[in-house]
């Protein structure tokens, strides 16, 4: 890797948000969820929640590499996922058009928050709505009634980015040491990360440049069997 990558990978981790999310509510095509994960990296979002669609997903697709970036938490119902981020101390705001929904620009996005949306033909199901803590809209002038969710996911979190970059919420790092330490490896060295997972090893010792110290006497240790353990 080089120190041009790495230096890349670090700011980038440098920008994350930890306190902000998405989770979907069904969304069923894969290029829709491509896109999502996407719009979730490129404003800071490092890790997604996502409820299974009922009836399956209809599309297999790749999220041609931006899952390398994001987590996707995978839940098979909407309570499970709305209660893991409200555990975290964030406020779940639905883009749904309902009685209580207001302009999603008048919302503070600096404090904890995730972005519920949902399935391309039904939108966030009645359940996950009643979960929400705000109904969040984008107002509409023409003649169509609704966005593609990718699409409303992108301008909605958008306007977070651009509050979180007026509150200098993206100038510091924000994630904690661990986490930061074991996405940078994985990132860095993800074939090793991967073999380490499988085989349920710690990762190998670092330099502060990011090197590897000793990969050959690592590499002994874990052919003894002398290599320290992890539960992953």
């Amino acid at each position: 890797m080089t120190p041009e990558r790495r230096d890349k990978l670090i700011a980038t981790l440098n920008r994350r948000q930890p306190d902000m999310t998405l989770i979907t509510d069904q969304v069923h095509k894969a290029r829709n969820t491509a896109a999502l994960v996407r719009t979730a990296d490129a404003v800071g979002i490092g890790e997604i929640h996502s409820v299974e669609p009922k009836e399956g997903y209809r599309f297999r697709g790749t999220t041609q590499g931006s899952d390398r970036w994001v987590k996707n938490h995978v839940y098979t119902d909407c309570e499970a996922a709305i209660s893991s981020v409200k555990a975290r101390g964030m406020q779940v705001y639905a883009a749904h058009f309902s009685d209580r929904a207001v302009d999603y620009r008048s919302l503070d996005y600096t404090q904890p928050c995730a972005f519920l949306m949902g399935s391309e033909k039904d939108g966030v199901s009645d359940e996950a709505a009643a979960l929400a803590d705000e109904h969040i809209l984008i107002p509409m002038m023409g003649m169509v009634a609704s966005l593609n969710v990718s699409t409303a996911a992108g301008i909605i979190l958008i306007e977070a980015q651009n509050q979180r970059l007026q509150a200098g919420m993206y100038d510091q790092r924000r994630i904690a040491a661990d986490v930061f330490n074991d996405t940078l490896f994985a990132w860095g060295y993800p074939d090793l990360a991967k073999y380490c997972h499988s085989n349920g090893l710690e990762y190998p010792p670092v330099n502060d440049a990011f090197e590897l110290l000793d990969p050959a006497g690592w590499y002994e240790q874990v052919r003894l069997g002398q290599a320290p353990l992890r539960q992953w």
